[in-house]
């Protein structure tokens, strides 16, 4: 509740002290490092449901779930309960020398919905420092096996993989200009695989061909003896919601099995639900992957809590009777942190009485459906989509700075849906979807009647010459 007369600061403010206080004092996740009047952002107050109330009580649909990760909703209940429980029962406890039951318990629940072997969990903040754990093991692991110059991993332009140092140097956001130090000597990015690029009168089982030939080429210029890993998000999610084309995923395993190289699935977006299954590695693109990453819809948002899941073939070389002074020296001090564990195991739970993946199948042709309808546009490129994540793409016909068209898209499409009770996630020219997964039918047209609206707005806008 916002107030304008406050006795403890720290406790209930105006939204105008908020928001000062935000503008001065709080560098946000991508910040730019100066903007006239500041940044202005909305002040989300309180949120239910798939619904978020900003400063001045006004609804507005969260259409990207928070950051990709608000599976069940928010406002719920029993995840509350469950928090508070686990927080009465055993706050925190040290990873280094003791174990707890909500740690134990989740890891084994992991290994069961994983697929294949994928039977050893350990436990990280959130997807950075999973990803970064999953790179770490396999220099680890390389180095075990006397593989000291196994190292370079390749990924992909468009994908994106975390914001710490490994993770960041195998994320290839191109049209995001970075101020960081990144270790791109031991990093290839390969070329987009998005298939709606591929030349005109190309078919889509050439463009595979092609895709796969980038990755031959790639480890044939490196050396096999140089690469360690490949990673890839099942589909590319803040890259635009890149879908490879059909038998990608499966052509990239066996050429990495063939040159001993691990294959790390980022399913950071992707898993808990979002396409309708536990993990999409298996059950939509049929691989059993070395590693999973996974976190975001691991506890819906509710804790930070990520996974770095290593399969058996992966460890026997390297575990067991003679490794006893062998000592994987990564961690956290949160690592299977007992109340983020504790969320996680209620999320699962409630996912899997609520039948929420059936609902994520069931309704998904419908989201996907309204989705497409929006192509008839003009001012929209491309649509892409898959479960209940999907990507709206604009194309502006005109002539000047097209990165500036493609932001000044993006912004406005931006401001007409929150005018219209409508969160949606601009990235430059694209505006991703990943609702919670209790959303509606109904709903769902709530969501894209907006969207629609503030399309036909900006392509009015864009006649004008976006005066």
């Amino acid at each position: 509740m916002f107030i304008e007369e406050k006795s403890n600061p720290g406790l209930s403010n105006s939204a105008a002290t908020i928001r000062d206080y935000d503008n001065k004092h709080y560098m946000h996740p991508w910040e730019a490092m100066w903007v006239e009047d500041g940044a202005d952002r909305t002040i989300s107050a309180r949120a239910e449901g798939i619904y978020v109330y900003d400063q001045n009580g006004k609804r507005l649909i969260d259409g990207p779930g928070g950051m990709w990760c608000t599976q069940i909703g928010y406002a719920n209940k029993e995840m509350a309960d469950a928090i508070s429980d686990q927080v009465m029962q055993l706050a925190y406890h040290s990873p280094w020398n003791t174990a707890s039951e909500p740690s134990a318990v989740l890891a084994k629940k992991l290994a069961d919905l994983a697929p294949g072997d994928l039977n050893t969990v350990f436990f990280t903040t959130g997807g950075s420092t999973a990803v970064d754990t999953a790179i770490r093991f396999m220099h680890f692991y390389n180095n075990r096996l006397g593989r000291r110059d196994k190292k370079i991993v390749i990924s992909r332009e468009k994908a994106y993989h975390g914001s710490t140092y490994l993770s960041a140097s195998v994320t290839g956001k191109e049209r995001s200009k970075s101020w960081f130090d990144l270790d791109r000597e031991n990093a290839i990015l390969l070329p987009n695989v998005n298939p709606s690029i591929r030349p005109e009168g190309m078919s889509i089982e050439d463009w595979c061909d092609a895709k796969i030939a980038d990755l031959e080429n790639a480890i044939a210029e490196a050396g096999p003896d140089n690469v360690g890993a490949f990673i890839a998000e099942p589909i590319l999610a803040s890259g635009g919601v890149i879908i490879p084309p059909p038998g990608y995923h499966q052509r990239c395993l066996e050429i990495c099995r063939a040159n001993d190289i691990l294959y790390i699935s980022d399913e950071v977006v992707t898993g808990f639900g979002r396409l309708g299954h536990w993990f999409a590695s298996k059950d939509v693109y049929g691989i059993e992957p070395d590693i999973i990453t996974c976190a975001k819809g691991l506890t819906s948002g509710y804790l930070p809590l990520g996974a770095c899941l290593i399969s058996d073939r992966v460890l026997e070389p390297i575990t067991g009777k003679g490794q006893e002074d062998i000592m994987f020296s990564n961690g956290y001090t949160y690592s299977g942190h007992p109340v983020s564990c504790a969320a996680a195991l209620k999320n699962i739970e409630i996912m899997e009485r609520d039948g929420l993946l059936e609902h994520v199948r069931e309704v998904s042709p419908y989201f996907l459906k309204r989705l497409h309808a929006l192509r008839a546009s003009p001012v929209v490129g491309d649509t892409r989509g898959v479960g209940l994540v999907g990507c709206v793409e604009g194309r502006i016909a005109a002539k000047g700075d097209r990165l500036a068209l493609d932001h000044e898209f993006g912004n406005r499409v931006d401001r007409k849906c929150e005018e219209l009770g409508l969160i949606v996630r601009p990235l430059i020219n694209m505006c991703v979807f990943s609702p919670p997964l209790i959303i509606t039918k109904q709903q769902i047209d709530e969501m894209f009647d907006i969207l629609e609206e503030a399309i036909r707005s900006v392509e009015a806008e864009a006649e004008e010459g976006f005066a």
